[in-house]
């Protein structure tokens, strides 16, 4: 799905942008400039993954960071470059959810229900920990 939605940023010439970034460009947009430990919040992601991703976000010219309200802090904000698209993710944002609706409506287990489904089975046994089993089971794994 994420190919597909990348397939449809660069047939309209937004390069460099990653599906996984626009969320959190969306709530940027909306909300203003926050520091990176509100925009994990707002988008329930760990500190740390949010940091990782902005770092990314900052090098591919989406967001950059600017002096919060004292000295000591930081806000994220967005670049002209994502303000320039931003009503267009905002576009491509309500389309996927439409289309995902579609994919729920044809198929007869909700896709809501299968991430729910596989993120318990997960919290009983990572992933991780099922791939390190299978491959103790194998001898090329050594």
């Amino acid at each position: 799905m994420d190919a597909d939605i990348a397939q449809i940023y660069s047939e309209r010439q937004i390069d460099g942008l990653k599906p996984s970034y626009v969320m959190e460009l969306l709530r940027l947009h909306a909300s203003g400039p926050m520091t990176i430990a509100e925009l994990a919040e707002s988008v329930q992601r760990t500190h740390s993954a949010l940091s990782q991703k902005v770092a990314a976000m900052r090098t591919a010219g989406w967001v950059q960071t600017v002096v919060g309200d004292d000295a000591r802090t930081r806000k994220v904000t967005l670049t002209d470059k994502a303000r320039r698209i931003v009503d267009r993710l905002a576009a491509e944002w309500r389309a996927t959810e439409a289309a995902v609706a579609e994919l729920d409506a044809e198929i007869p287990y909700p896709l809501t229900q299968v991430v729910a489904d596989i993120e318990r089975a997960l919290e009983r046994r990572s992933f991780h920990d099922r791939i390190a089993a299978k491959l103790a089971e194998d001898p090329a794994w050594g």
